[in-house]
């Protein structure tokens, strides 16, 4: 019972400093603080002290502004006009057309940005308006870049897979190798749905594409190679060993910069705003990772993660049982919170029950990853269903039902993941050894 109120005091004073528009870092420090202050005679001040440093000071984190700072830079180049170009000659013959574009365009760009938000605009910028003068179904191109937009957050390199590594203490170059083939398969499961709704639809009924040779398309192609090499640069470094994550990041910018020179659109505008835009987002997410450290400490010390633990072992739930009420929990808070801020707030209490069931922490990060995928897609706080809205001037509701069966789709990839763990643990097993595991 003791648990319970303390539970209520710290969900009451956290919604109560989100509703009058604290930043979420802020309001993760003030929960800690308040429950310091009610429950603990440790000295708070000195507590958060060296709670925030230490969260901040860590190594790996240094790979999360790398990546976003690479992300940054490719968003503002040519990037996706030469995407498109390179695509849509292969993905024209396929059944349902250039609808993959916007599937293939993301997981391509996920593979370099680490951001749902920089996939969703960068691909979405490029690929609505030519789907739309081709006259393809409005419904389906939004609702496949809502969802395929997410799968920044799961194919390396993803700040949520950091996140969550570095709030448990994990590898993150396991993370993201566990991250490559769930994001693939998942991928593929969209274009299966694309191929399938393009038979079965009646409206469906596009403009034809203009005939082009092989030669044409392969000359065509060679607007995908310098992000295709700077891709296997990244994930193969780490793949191989010969590099960490933090250092793999470090060859992404040298890379995307590289890159933007050769497309000659590296200015100084365009260097100082991606520098400034990964500053931003980096800062952001070091403050909440800040705040939920010290919110961590906060429970340790009143001993809610274990009593928690404790009180749901004692249900004798099955793993199976287990992970379904860990889904259904994390769906409805990502309808409230976004992904990182979901991972960080929630794995104080988590981590010991999953560890408890003797679940494996890096395919649990693969399995946290989808389910906060659907959050983006879910209102009233989706952030792909605003940035969306804000591209095409479309009401919410129609968003919501354009991405509604993209959520069904990773809905079922969570249970293809139980189904087939191998999935996201195969990769990660078969790393070379050299892989050093401060990654």
């Amino acid at each position: 019972m003791q648990d319970v109120s303390i539970i209520a005091l710290f969900l009451f004073i956290l919604f109560l400093l989100l509703g009058t528009g604290v930043w979420i870092g802020l309001a993760l420090l003030g929960v800690a603080f308040v429950g310091m202050e009610l429950f603990t005679t440790r000295p708070v001040g000195d507590a958060m002290l060296t709670t925030v440093w230490s969260s901040s000071s860590s190594w790996t984190l240094t790979a999360l502004p790398l990546f976003i700072w690479m992300g940054e830079i490719l968003y503002r180049t040519r990037l996706s006009e030469d995407m498109f170009r390179g695509l849509s000659p292969w993905m024209r013959s396929l059944p349902g057309g250039l609808i993959h574009t916007n599937i293939v365009g993301c997981t391509i760009f996920a593979a370099v940005s680490g951001s749902s938000a920089a996939t969703l605009t960068t691909v979405g910028k490029m690929s609505i308006p030519e789907l739309r003068r081709r006259n393809y179904p409005e419904r389906l191109v939004i609702g496949t870049l809502a969802g395929a937009a997410t799968l920044g957050l799961m194919i390396p390199p993803s700040l949520t897979l950091i996140v969550y590594g570095v709030t448990i203490n994990e590898s993150i170059t396991r993370l993201f190798m566990a991250g490559v083939l769930p994001g693939l398969v998942l991928a593929a499961l969209f274009m299966a749905y694309v191929a399938i709704y393009s038979k079965i639809a009646k409206n469906y009924n596009p403009t034809p594409e203009p005939s082009m040779s092989l030669r044409e398309r392969i000359s065509n192609s060679r607007f995908l190679i310098p992000v295709l090499i700077l891709i296997s640069v990244v994930i193969g470094s780490m793949y191989l060993g010969y590099a960490t994550a933090t250092e793999a990041a470090a060859f992404g910018v040298i890379g995307a910069l590289v890159l933007a020179a050769t497309q000659r659109s590296l200015t100084w505008s365009t260097f100082t705003a991606s520098l400034m835009g990964a500053t931003r987002t980096s800062a952001m997410i070091a403050l909440i990772l800040a705040g939920a450290a010290f919110l961590s400490l906060a429970m340790g010390f009143t001993g809610l993660p274990r009593g928690l633990a404790n009180l749901i072992a004692s249900w004798e739930l099955s793993r199976f049982e287990l992970l379904m009420v860990l889904l259904v929990f994390y769906i409805v808070l990502g309808c409230f919170l976004d992904g990182i801020s979901s991972v960080v707030l929630t794995m104080a209490v988590v981590e010991p029950m999953i560890r408890q069931a003797g679940i494996d922490i890096i395919w649990f990060g693969i399995f946290i990853v989808v389910v906060v995928e659907m959050a983006q897609i879910t209102p009233p706080i989706g952030f792909n269903l605003f940035v969306l809205q804000g591209m095409t001037n479309h009401e919410m509701t129609f968003i919501a039902r354009a991405a509604f069966p993209m959520f069904l789709i990773m809905v079922l990839m969570v249970f293809v993941l139980i189904a087939f763990p191998e999935l996201a643990t195969w990769l990660p097993d078969n790393m070379r050894a050299a892989v050093r595991p401060t990654g």
